[in-house]
């Protein structure tokens, strides 16, 4: 019998180039991510995301890549769906689309995009040592902002929502 994919979709983006704390960070969070049921979406290649992904397979989690090239061949190893897109780092907004919430980890400007992409589109986004937006007072995206988490655990906690039977408020619920 085939799996079926699980839910909720929360994208975790971060550098290809990242820091050894940022790869740290991303893979406990691609394993909280699996462990809660919830299923991976991310770039697809190196770096931190490849990080995530490991962490989320070898949790028994499901990984979805949304690829920037035409071939998913390109796909990180962990990467159980690749979705051969096309469209450069325009994928970007699929990723953003695609998920529930997003874990942002770190970056470069091609994780800010994708922030900016999620925020647009009312996405709540969690950040771990990542890029904290200030609008401008009484901007019309005001409200729009990353919320920082000190750790994987807080990241996902928050992006997810309470756990059942938890009495506190989260992000994606």
């Amino acid at each position: 019998m085939a799996r079926r994919l699980r839910g909720p979709l929360v994208a975790v983006c971060g550098p290809s180039a990242p820091r050894d704390r940022d790869l740290l960070a991303a893979r406990e969070v691609g394993a909280l991510l699996a462990e809660r049921g919830a299923t991976l979406i991310c770039g697809g290649l190196g770096g931190a995301m490849a990080a995530a992904a490991a962490g989320a397979r070898e949790n028994g989690g499901v990984v979805v890549g949304i690829l920037p090239g035409d071939d998913p061949a390109e796909a990180g190893p962990d990467v159980e769906i690749a979705l051969a897109t096309g469209l450069g780092e325009m994928r970007n907004c699929l990723i953003a689309r695609s998920a529930s919430a997003m874990i942002a980890i770190g970056g470069g400007v091609g994780t800010l995009s994708e922030i900016a992409f999620a925020l647009v589109l009312g996405k709540p986004v969690a950040g771990i040592d990542t890029w904290q937006l200030r609008p401008p007072r009484g901007g019309a995206i005001a409200t729009a902002r990353v919320h920082p988490a000190r750790s994987a655990q807080e990241a996902v906690d928050w992006a997810l929502g309470p756990a059942p039977g938890a009495a506190t408020s989260g992000g994606a619920g």
